[in-house]
């Protein structure tokens, strides 16, 4: 497209393909501009799309984007909201705000570092935790926790990676971290992975599972399961017939809203072809999803 393109420093991340399909495609191992947006919606999600990338890569002919148009935070629903800003530090994984009944709200993994970001995020509420979902979207919740006055969790299972979080899940079990939010570790991608169920509506299911714009399912990634694959298959038996929720609100892959019951179908299908994999050769470089 004439109007826009793709730089060389695209990591084939697939977020803005994410936000803007149709008007972005893949080609030769990096994003590329399909077409320029036909109306204002398609404008809408272009631009979402433009300050989601973690490399700045799209970018208009002309200059540099309006960041009147910058969408961020982005509401999927009246409670929650997608943080926008991927940070090449946590390979691009998306972030999203949980908003809480009393007026306050969650962060789930981080988007890029800003103190103007950091600001604008609170602009919902203050922001009283900060969830990380496992060890490679760590890079920016000490700074976050910081600047919001919040608490920070992770699993011990990757504490090395946020060694001065304030709170701490151990274990197996179900953690409660908040009226109506539960903390289930989910091992697997890494070892102390963990999921984070809200409202028996909302599954921010860091790189466990995501939805597939090729499959138009529940997948997982499994040549980017670093831990184990077989010990997420463990994980997803003993743990999805506990889930109930209609969206999936992955780091990496597309998000998705179905009925909760469809929702439940589809886990508990996806629960059984995890348990056939084997482990293979895992991809260390990977950041496509």
């Amino acid at each position: 497209m004439a109007d826009w393109y793709v730089d060389d420093r695209c990591t084939n991340c697939d977020v803005a393909r994410q936000f803007a399909p149709g008007l972005i495609g893949e080609s030769q191992g990096k994003s590329r501009i399909l077409r320029a947006p036909g109306d204002e919606a398609e404008n809408r999600r272009l631009h979402a799309a433009v300050f989601a990338c973690p490399t700045r890569s799209i970018r208009p002919v002309s200059g540099q984007p309006d960041p009147g148009l910058d969408p961020f935070p982005m509401a999927l629903d009246d409670g929650v909201l997608v943080c926008g800003h991927n940070s090449r530090h946590t390979a691009g994984a998306n972030s999203y705000l949980l908003l809480r009944p009393s007026g306050t709200a969650m962060m789930i993994d981080t988007p890029r570092w800003s103190p103007a970001l950091a600001t604008r995020y609170t602009a919902r509420g203050p922001v009283t935790d900060v969830l990380l979902t496992h060890r490679d979207h760590a890079a920016h919740g000490r700074r976050y926790a910081d600047h919001f006055g919040a608490r920070l969790w992770i699993h011990e299972g990757d504490l090395d990676a946020a060694p001065d979080a304030d709170r701490v899940i151990r274990g197996g079990d179900a953690t409660e971290i908040g009226e109506g939010v539960t903390a289930h570790p989910l091992p697997g991608h890494t070892r102390g992975s963990v999921l984070y169920l809200a409202d028996d509506r909302y599954c921010f299911s860091g790189d466990s599972f995501y939805w597939s714009r090729t499959t138009s399912d529940l997948e997982v990634a499994e040549s980017v399961t670093w831990y184990s694959i077989e010990e997420l298959a463990a994980s997803l038996a003993r743990t999805a017939g506990r889930l109930r929720f209609e969206w999936v609100l992955p780091g990496h892959g597309d998000r998705k809203r179905l009925a909760a019951e469809e929702m439940s179908r589809r886990l508990r299908a996806l629960t059984e072809r995890t348990r056939l994999l084997r482990p293979r050769p895992i991809d260390f470089t990977a950041v496509r999803w």
